[in-house]
Formats: structure tokens, sequence, C-alpha cells
């Protein structure tokens, strides 16, 4: 599977690898206490532990969208890293509760099918204990993802705006930007701006999309799109910025919205706030 295939399909595949790894904790944690149980030989019932960590590992999943848009709102990085520590510590008391809440509701719903009834137990002496682990397994999950985000940005490289005079030593040739600086495995080259497909949006960053490559830029697509000219590149949607010469096809949609095809066979939406402006560019 090269690079490239991973980043067209990175969201399915995330998807993927996050539930292969709550499915191999799921039966590792039952694994462990299964056989704890079986040295004691006190008769726990097989299914019990199912339900006690499949119960768990499921809200952490289902949780898992809430840490990473809360992080996108603060993450984690050197300006105000004090802060935002401290948010995200903050944050993990109405995380561990929700996990909590979730949890106990589940194994009662289980518990009641079978004809039995389930008891979280004293909750002065059990949330805390739950919160522990909570706290250490937010930690862990942002270590993840950090130690994830870190090696594919090594992998596809990062680009940042190069149109200043320092920057090289060149001058820029007009107010807006001509070129990108791309680093990637240690090594450092330039990206034309005639050479972009399209720009997306993609939480704090804006995705550069040339050919099969994808090279991420922090900042907004807003504020990219100050640096673009007007005369190549034209806001097709609130987290979409296209190549005008890359546009093969706009297919109008019944919405009043319209489905744009590229030279390279990719594909984006166009809102219909932006396809006014679009074919006015057209017509210029």
């Amino acid at each position: 599977m090269t690079l490239e295939h991973y980043l067209r399909y990175r969201r399915s595949y995330e998807i993927a690898l996050w539930a292969l790894f709550f499915l191999a904790q799921w039966i590792a944690n039952v694994l462990v206490i299964w056989l704890e149980f079986g040295r004691s030989d006190n008769g726990l019932p097989a299914w019990k532990p199912v339900v006690w960590e499949g119960s768990s590992l499921l809200m952490l999943a289902a949780l898992m969208p809430l840490l990473l848009t809360f992080d996108r709102h603060f993450p984690l990085r050197y300006d105000g890293l004090g802060r935002r520590l401290l948010a995200h510590a903050l944050f993990t008391i109405p995380y561990s509760l929700i996990h909590v809440a979730g949890m106990v509701l589940i194994r009662k719903v289980v518990y009641a099918a079978v004809g039995m009834s389930y008891d979280f137990g004293d909750l002065y002496r059990e949330l805390p204990y739950e919160y522990l682990k909570d706290f250490r397994a937010y930690a862990g999950f942002l270590a993840i993802i950090y130690l994830y985000r870190f090696i594919l940005l090594r992998a596809q490289g990062e680009a940042r705006l190069l149109d200043s005079p320092e920057d090289e030593g060149v001058e820029p040739r007009t107010q807006y930007t001509e070129r990108f600086l791309v680093k990637m495995l240690g090594k450092e080259f330039l990206v034309n701006v005639n050479d972009l497909d399209r720009l997306e949006a993609s939480g704090n960053y804006v995705n550069l999309h040339v050919g099969k490559r994808c090279y991420p830029l922090r900042g907004t697509i807003s504020g990219i799109e100050q640096q673009l000219d007007p005369g190549r590149f034209s806001r097709v949607h609130r987290s979409h910025i296209v190549n005008l010469d890359r546009i093969s096809e706009i297919e109008p949609l019944d919405t009043g919205d319209a489905r744009i095809h590229l030279t390279s066979g990719a594909e984006l939406p166009c809102s219909r706030r932006y396809r006014a402006a679009l074919r006015e560019q057209f017509e210029n």
C-alpha cells in the first residue's frame, strides 16, 4: 500500500485502525480476567467479563470523536501549552462521567436481558477509581494521536508559505504567494503554487493537494485564500479552494449546489454560496 493510497482513504483506514485497537484491547482484557478468576476457581460466568470490558471499551470508542473535537479546539502546541494541558485535564472530568454513565447503562441493559441486575457499587468509592483509569486512558489516547500525526507528517512532509524576501533570498514576484517550502524526511523542496490542484481545510491545517501528494500547511483556509491569486484560485466551499486550471467539469446538482470534477479525477463539492462567483470567473 502506497502513501498516496493511504492518504486518499485516510479516514477509512483510521477508523479501521481504531476499531482493531479497541477489539484487541477487549480480547486481551477479557483473557486476563478469565485467567485471574480461573486460578481462583470462584465460578465467575464467562460472559460477565465480556460485558464488563466490552461496555467500557465501547463507550471509549464512542467518545473518541468527542476527544478529537476537543483537541482541535485546544491542540497541544508550544504556545500556551500550560493552558491547553489544563483544559484537557479539566475535560477529563465530564469525559469520565459520560464514559461511566454509558458503561453502567449498557451493563444494566445486558444484565436485565438475562434476568439479572447490575450493581455498580458505592459511587464515592467507584467513581474516583474509574476516573483515574479514564485519565490514564485519555492521556494514552492523546499520546497515540500525536505520535501518529508526527509519523504521518514526517512521511508526507509539511509545507509553509514562502513569500518573504528573506526566504531563499528571492523577492516575491507579486503580492500573492508563488511557492511553498515543503519539508519531508529531513529534505526541503519548493512547490510552485501553479502545481496545486486544490486546497482542503482539515482542523488546524490546510492540505495542499499536488497530484497524488498531500502536504499539510498549518493555518486556516480563509488565511491561505488571501495569499492566493483570485485569478487562478477560487473558493468553492467553506472547506475547499480549487485551481481553476484543474477543473474539467462542473456538474450541477438538484440542490442548487454543484460537483466539481478535476483533471486528476478528484471530485469536490461546490456550494450555492460560491457557485455564482465561480461562474463569473469563467465568464470573465
